[in-house]
């Protein structure tokens, strides 16, 4: 029985309790001024609101998580940020865990602040995780630890992206023999191997396209004995082509945590069927991945 000041469950306890549900589906939400005008929504703080709301409302108890991108929020300015705030205060309500897709990096204080912003219990933009960029060193993110020791939060930490301009940075080979997104990957292990020892997901997962292949970046699966597993966060799936189907093929081992993110083939239909679309996706997904029939 919890005390008084007990520490809440990790969010690789937390992303281990929506898995052991067959819920593997991280819903996006990205209102792009495209997708609004498909929605029939202004393109405007209203507007973004309202798309966010929605998806939370019908993630709800389906999907394992939400992931709104933070750049269609703040490009409306304070009134954007509102927006996001109510977004994501109707997915603390529902219990639905958010990651705060805004890829912040940055060392010392400035990094430190971005982790009390969105990592913070109370904080008006508090998340349950957020994607981060380590380009200046794993260490940099250490302002982010203590919130996922004590705090219950998590990082999905960007090691192999699928946008073609990533790839010379990411492929990159280190003095040390391992590629940049090779090097990531094994950090964030060895941070949850030290941290998280017994659990069965960690709480700092990786970003890994779906429609890459990772051998080209040094990226080797594990044998899915690992302790704890990674979580991936692999976006590509639906409208970018890359086939739930083939996610075993795709990232072996790597796959045990896996969150199919998908956004496009979800929120492109428009407002009508919103539900269905987001059900189907979801019983595909736990379907592809633990043999649901």
């Amino acid at each position: 029985m919890s005390g008084i000041g007990a520490e809440p469950p990790s969010f690789g306890a937390r992303l281990a309790a929506e898995f052991a549900g067959d819920r593997f589906l991280c819903a996006g939400v990205d209102p792009s001024r495209e997708t609004l005008g498909l929605w029939g929504l202004p393109d405007d703080a209203d507007g973004v609101e309202s798309l966010g709301r929605e998806v939370v409302a019908a993630a709800t108890g389906v999907a394992a998580c939400v992931k709104p991108q933070v750049a269609f929020f703040e490009r409306f300015g304070s009134a954007g940020y509102r927006a996001l705030e109510r977004v994501l205060a109707d997915a603390r309500q529902a219990g639905l865990l958010v990651i705060a897709d805004g890829k912040r990096g940055d060392i010392g204080t400035s990094f430190d602040a971005y982790a009390e912003a969105w990592l913070s219990p109370g904080s008006p933009l508090e998340a349950d995780a957020m994607t981060v960029a380590a380009y200046q060193g794993f260490g940099s993110l250490a302002g982010a630890f203590e919130r996922l020791r004590g705090s219950g939060k998590g990082l999905f930490l960007l090691a192999a992206t699928s946008n073609p301009e990533a790839g010379d940075v990411q492929r990159a080979v280190r003095d040390d023999g391992r590629s940049v997104a090779a090097a990531m990957v094994a950090d964030a292990r060895s941070f949850n191997a030290a941290e998280f020892a017994g659990e069965p997901v960690g709480s700092l997962g990786v970003v890994l396209g779906a429609t890459l292949r990772l051998a080209d970046y040094g990226i080797a699966s594990d044998d899915g004995t690992s302790d704890p597993a990674l979580p991936v966060l692999a976006p590509g799936f639906g409208h970018q082509g890359a086939r739930i189907e083939d996610a075993g093929s795709i990232f072996g081992g790597l796959g045990r945590a896996l969150l199919a993110n998908e956004s496009r083939s979800i929120l492109s239909g428009g407002r009508e069927g919103l539900s269905t679309r987001i059900s189907d996706r979801a019983e595909a997904v736990a379907a592809a991945l633990h043999g649901v029939d």
